[in-house]
């Protein structure tokens, strides 16, 4: 979603470190860049303001013309405002195991609120131990209820309606009773949205909170709306009084505007963010992540907590070990791909990689069919080739690209790929960062 802004912050980020350096006429021509692209990023147009005047006055600080680093220390002030932009720490809902919590989410119709309310369920059951419930409170939209009631199937997650019944505040009060006796201890009320702020929604959705006294309401907000998100989100607080959003379609190539903007024009914070069409792609925001990924930073502890989701320990340790003594293989490969495959689409998580910024990923193409044509040329290898591609001569090549349906031209790339990836992984071998068990590829 940030490409583009973070490829015009590493471009003007660049010039100022390349000065020996600074003075007020430098950081101001910066600082009108960096504006520039906050309005191009669809950031509201008060709160770029805002941001622009307080690194401004710190940028222009003693502290920093006398650095012996000056271009670097801007970059500092400018991470460190944008995590304050962003909400400073990552939002933590308290949701104690012995009460019956309720959560309430709301939004305009289309934004991805009934999926949002199975991802969350599935978020909060798995990362912190909750027993959740899903109340079917969308009684308009053809086809919502079902809609729940599949996820909840696909999840094994019960879900709550009543069958012919459009009264909302009936549906919310039999759901509260049932629940007096069940093991459930988390309710998520789905409820309906339209394709405008109308005095009907609000008065349904106000006179709902009174009922269901949710513990948090969320509003769900599509990011590629942009600011169209951020002013329903406006209207939503002044009449609702969430507690937090969530953010859906964070992978898509929206410009980002909402999510930089929506805590300074709420005063609340980005909750969760939707990353991908999958049921496990809800993530928790990080401001002081998504700050680091935004001026190209990558996003190891991300990267890590995916990882460690997704690969066993004890085979991290086998991996690890084989990298150090250069004995990765292909089989080994095959292993890796299964599981990174598991953990979300490759762009992303290579995006997370320090130094790995919109400049270096440029003209890499990640497609799932290409990743099926690297399996079905290691499937056409023998075991000895596989553990040794140093094997693989001409009439070998010959023989793996007629049986995986490719090219010799095809081998040849992924052998030397191959070769260069096992390199990059001894130098990262050598690297600090906690084991994730992955390829640093």
């Amino acid at each position: 979603m940030f490409n583009k802004l973070t490829e015009r912050f590493d471009s003007i980020f660049k010039q100022l470190k390349g000065r020996g350096k600074l003075n007020e006429k430098n950081i101001k021509e910066a600082m009108r860049e960096v504006r520039r692209a906050l309005l191009e990023a669809d950031v509201n147009f008060t709160v770029t303001k805002n941001f622009i005047n307080e690194i401004s006055k710190k940028a222009v600080g003693t502290k920093v013309m006398k650095s012996l680093s000056p271009g670097h220390q801007v970059v500092k002030i400018v991470h460190e405002e944008l995590i304050n932009l962003m909400g400073g720490d990552a939002f933590k809902p308290n949701l104690p195991h012995n009460r019956l919590n309720k959560i309430m989410l709301v939004g305009l119709q289309g934004s991805g609120k009934t999926t949002s309310c199975a991802k969350l369920a599935n978020h909060l059951r798995k990362n912190a131990s909750l027993a959740p419930k899903m109340i079917a409170c969308d009684v308009y939209r053809p086809a919502a209820i079902e809609q729940l009631h599949v996820l909840g199937k696909q999840l094994d997650i019960p879900v709550f309606s009543l069958s012919k019944n459009k009264k909302v505040i009936k549906i919310a009060k039999k759901a509260l009773k049932e629940a007096e006796n069940s093991e459930n201890n988390l309710l998520i009320f789905d409820t309906a949205g339209r394709l405008h702020i109308d005095d009907k929604l609000m008065k349904e959705l106000q006179e709902l909170k009174k009922i269901i006294k949710p513990e948090y309401i969320f509003f769900v907000a599509d990011a590629m709306t942009g600011q169209d998100a951020v002013n329903v989100a406006k209207e939503f607080h002044d009449q609702l009084e969430f507690d937090g959003v969530i953010l859906t379609k964070m992978d898509s190539d929206a410009r980002g505007g909402a999510a930089l903007s929506i805590k300074k024009v709420t005063n609340k914070p980005v909750a969760f963010v939707g990353t991908g069409e999958k049921i496990s792609d809800l993530e928790i925001f990080h401001p002081n992540r998504m700050a680091d990924r935004i001026l190209g930073m990558g996003d190891v502890l991300s990267l890590i907590e995916k990882a460690e989701q997704t690969i066993n320990e004890e085979e991290a340790d086998k991996l690890a070990k084989k990298i150090k003594k250069n004995q990765f293989t292909f089989s080994d490969f095959l292993t890796q791909l299964d599981q990174i495959r598991k953990m979300g689409p490759l762009d992303q998580l290579i995006g997370m990689m320090p130094g790995m910024n919109n400049q270096a990923l440029k003209g890499m193409k990640f497609d799932e069919k290409e990743i099926k044509h690297v399996e079905a040329i290691i499937f056409s290898m023998t075991k000895a080739e596989r553990e040794k591609p140093s094997l693989i001569k001409a009439s070998r090549k010959q023989r793996i690209a007629k049986g995986s349906g490719t090219s010799i031209q095809a081998v040849n790339r992924l052998l030397k790929q191959f070769e260069q990836m096992k390199k990059m992984m001894k130098k990262f071998s050598g690297s600090k960062l906690p084991k994730t068990g992955m390829m640093p590829f």
